[in-house]
C-alpha cells in the first residue's frame, strides 16, 4: 500500500525533516510511527497525503508514484485516504451530520447516498444518536470519534492517524485504539503516529521508529 523509496524532505531553511527514508507497508496492514517530537511523524504522512512532496525520492501509494502525481490528481488520490488529527479538526458550526458528509459532499454524493453512509460511520464509532449534535456539546473522545468517522465515511483504503489519543485519557486512548483495530480487520491498512510508547507496547502491531528524519529499523512492516 505504502512505499518509500529513499525519500527525504528539506524544508525551505535548510531544516531536514526526513533523510534517505526506506519504507514498506503491505495492502492490509497495521503499524505505528513513533519517534520524539520533531522526528518528522507528521511530514511522512504529510507526503502520504500529498499535503507536502518529497525533495527527493519516491512515494508510492497503492501502486501510484506519487511522485509523479499531476495537481488535478491530487483530490482523486486522496479519496484514498482517510486522515485523522489530534485536534479534530471539526467545524464548530455544523452538526455532527455536517462534519461528517463534508467529504462526501466534497465529492458530489447524492443526499440519500450521503445520509446512508453518515448514519452508517456514526454507528461504527458509536454516535449514532448525536447526529444533530454541535460538536462543542461533545466531550474530548466523542469529538475524536467523530473525526475518525469523517475519516471512513468515504470508505477509504488507507487511515492516516496523527497523534489520534494526544488528547485523552488512557482509557478513552485504548477505545480509539480498538476502533482502529476494528477497521484494520475488515481490510482497511492503517498507519498511526503516536508518542503512547505505553499504549502501542501492549498492541501486537509493527513499531516504524523515526530519530531526527531517519528510519531506526528496517522500515519493512510484516503483512497480515
Amino acid at each position: 500500500m505504502i512505499r518509500f523509496d529513499h525519500v527525504s524532505k528539506r524544508y525551505p531553511g535548510g531544516k531536514d525533516a526526513l533523510q534517505a527514508v526506506n519504507l514498506h507497508l503491505p495492502t492490509g496492514s497495521m503499524a505505528f510511527l513513533t519517534g520524539h517530537s520533531g522526528a518528522g511523524k507528521s511530514t511522512l504522512l504529510k507526503l502520504i497525503a500529498l499535503l507536502e512532496r518529497a525533495s527527493r525520492g519516491q512515494v508510492f501509494l497503492d501502486g501510484e508514484n506519487l511522485s509523479r502525481t499531476s495537481k488535478r490528481r491530487v483530490p482523486m488520490v486522496r479519496r484514498k485516504i482517510g486522515m485523522i488529527f489530534q485536534n479534530h479538526r471539526l467545524l464548530f458550526d455544523r452538526t455532527v451530520f455536517d462534519n461528517v458528509a463534508l467529504p462526501l459532499v466534497i465529492a458530489g454524493y447524492r443526499h440519500q447516498e450521503i445520509g446512508r453512509r453518515v448514519r452508517a460511520a456514526l454507528d461504527k464509532v458509536g454516535l449514532l444518536g448525536h447526529e444533530r449534535a454541535f460538536p462543542i456539546t461533545l466531550s474530548g473522545g466523542e469529538q475524536q470519534r467523530v473525526g475518525i468517522a469523517r475519516a471512513v465515511v468515504n470508505k477509504p483504503k488507507l487511515l492516516l492517524a496523527d497523534e489520534p489519543t494526544g488528547n485523552l485519557d488512557p482509557d478513552l486512548s485504548r477505545d480509539i485504539m480498538q476502533l482502529f483495530e476494528q477497521f484494520n480487520q475488515v481490510g482497511v491498512t492503517v498507519l498511526i503516529a503516536s508518542h503512547d510508547l505505553d499504549l502501542i507496547s501492549r498492541m501486537p502491531y509493527a513499531q516504524i521508529h523515526l530519530e531526527q528524519g531517519q528510519l531506526q529499523n528496517t522500515g519493512e512492516v510484516a503483512g497480515v
